[in-house]
Order: C-alpha cells, then sequence, then structure tokens
C-alpha cells in the first residue's frame, strides 16, 4: 500500500490528518505489518489530554505490545470505540476505519515537525 500524500507522520509511526484546528490520528501500514496481527489496542479517554512524544496508548499484537506517542499535544475530543471490539481493523484499514484519536489541536507549529508521505517513507526504507 503507497504512503497517503495527504497526511503526515511522526518517527513513532503514527499518522496525522488534519482537519482546521482537529487532528485525527492513527498508526502507519508500515507499523502495523511490523507488529502483526493486532489483537488489542488501548486508548485514552475522551476529554484527556495528550502531549506530545508521551505515550497515549498500546496496540497489542500476537508478538508484542507497542506504546502509542503522540505525534501533538491537545485535547481528546473522540476515541474510535470500535477497535475496542475489532482491533483487527488496524491490520485491514490503517489508514481510514481504524483511526484511533480525534483530537482538538494545542500548538499548531507541532504539525511542522512532522514528515510527509515523502520523507516518513525514505525512513522507513519503502
Amino acid at each position: 500500500m503507497a504512503t497517503p500524500n495527504n497526511l503526515k507522520y511522526s518517527e513513532d509511526h503514527e499518522w496525522v490528518k488534519v482537519d482546521g484546528d482537529t487532528v485525527t490520528i492513527g498508526i502507519t501500514e508500515f507499523a502495523q505489518s511490523e507488529l502483526g496481527d493486532i489483537v488489542f489496542v488501548e486508548l485514552p479517554e475522551e476529554g484527556d489530554e495528550i502531549a506530545k512524544g508521551d505515550d497515549f496508548g498500546s496496540v497489542e499484537s500476537v508478538k508484542t505490545v507497542s506504546e502509542l506517542y503522540a505525534p501533538v499535544s491537545g485535547e481528546v475530543l473522540e476515541v474510535n470505540e470500535e477497535l475496542e471490539d475489532s482491533p483487527e481493523l488496524v491490520n485491514e484499514s490503517p489508514y481510514e476505519e481504524a483511526w484511533m484519536l480525534k483530537v482538538k489541536l494545542r500548538d499548531a507549529s507541532e504539525l511542522d515537525e512532522l514528515m510527509d508521505a515523502a520523507a516518513y517513507d525514505e525512513m522507513t526504507g519503502q
């Protein structure tokens, strides 16, 4: 799968879709393929604050547990509840159905520190 050009990417393999002052966050195709079959996703609650660089949850696969790191800071507006019952969506549709959080962005300048698709592909060797 090609890395979508309309998203921004963190070095920790999270993607960010920007829509005004709200961002949607998930993990990349590369990350889910490295993890293998996802069996559990732990996410924060709506109303929680996340801070850039801090962990905000985890994904558990049959191989390992991996922390999720916030690519930006802000207030969690919405959590993808579907992942609680269907964590396999992270493997099946990482950029569409398996979004994890919608966050009200606290500092838009943090977006400047994220990579575009070409830089992310270069980092991951894709």
